[in-house]
């Protein structure tokens, strides 16, 4: 019989473990997720999948502990009229995370690192904002990550487009109906608008997805997740550069 993989996650763990853990390793992963419809073919919170799988894989790699997923964020402008979806502002998200931060921090761990899979500037700006007394943030937009040798597309914005479908179709593929899957494509200027949350409403002819869904392959999202893991691998964790910009 296996013995049973040991697990890092606070969820599974009591408290004394934690603090005996904290003795030889004071860093702390958090995924950061978002309540975001993701198109007619992959779950809300898509995005949030792809962010507990990266810190579970790298928490259990590298022997760090790591928190629940946080699972709401900032959202697209227009994405509250999509059934189940729920947003916070930025400067709620941003102050949530100080002060879980803050809790942390007095606990002894000294090293955070939020990954996020939501290029939602909004989110991601929220986040990249934090700070706690004494101890160093980073984060990790995982699909800011350069994919574009990768796609069929060549990494035009998107959004529930080929990356993502793709990274759910390796991950999640019970939760994925490719049969709903719907492509559209935007002028590339505008798409760019749209990801960035510059547009004040998603056009009335998408259903959600913008770029193209249905070139997504489960193949396709095994090498996507090995590319951005083995990225976050080398930035974070095995050589970080104490000057390097984060992902």
């Amino acid at each position: 019989m296996l013995k049973p993989q040991r697990s890092y996650a606070l969820s599974d763990l009591p408290w004394t473990d934690v603090a005996l853990h904290l003795r030889r390793d004071r860093r702390l992963i958090i995924p950061v997720g978002a309540c975001d419809q993701s198109g007619p073919h992959l779950p809300v919170g898509a995005g949030t999948c792809v962010a507990e799988a990266l810190a579970r894989d790298l928490s259990q790699e590298f022997g760090v502990l790591r928190a629940p997923a946080f699972p709401y964020g900032v959202n697209l402008p227009g994405e509250a009229t999509y059934a189940g979806t729920a947003a916070l502002h930025p400067k709620t998200l941003h102050r949530a995370f100080m002060e879980l931060l803050a809790s942390w921090a007095l606990q002894g761990f000294d090293e955070f690192i939020a990954i996020t899979a939501n290029v939602h500037a909004p989110h991601a700006e929220a986040i990249a904002t934090i700070r706690a007394a004494g101890a160093r943030v980073r984060v990790v937009e995982a699909l800011s990550v350069d994919l574009r040798e990768l796609l069929d597309a060549g990494g035009e914005p998107e959004h529930a487009g080929e990356v993502l479908t793709s990274l759910l179709l390796h991950l999640r593929p019970d939760a994925v109906r490719m049969y709903a899957a719907r492509d559209y494509r935007m002028d590339p200027e505008k798409a760019r608008k749209f990801v960035g949350g510059r547009l004040k409403r998603i056009p009335s002819k998408c259903e959600g997805a913008v770029g193209r869904p249905t070139l997504g392959t489960a193949e396709k999202g095994a090498r996507i997740y090995e590319h951005i893991l083995q990225k976050i691998r080398l930035k974070v964790f095995i050589a970080p550069p104490a000057d390097e910009p984060e992902l």
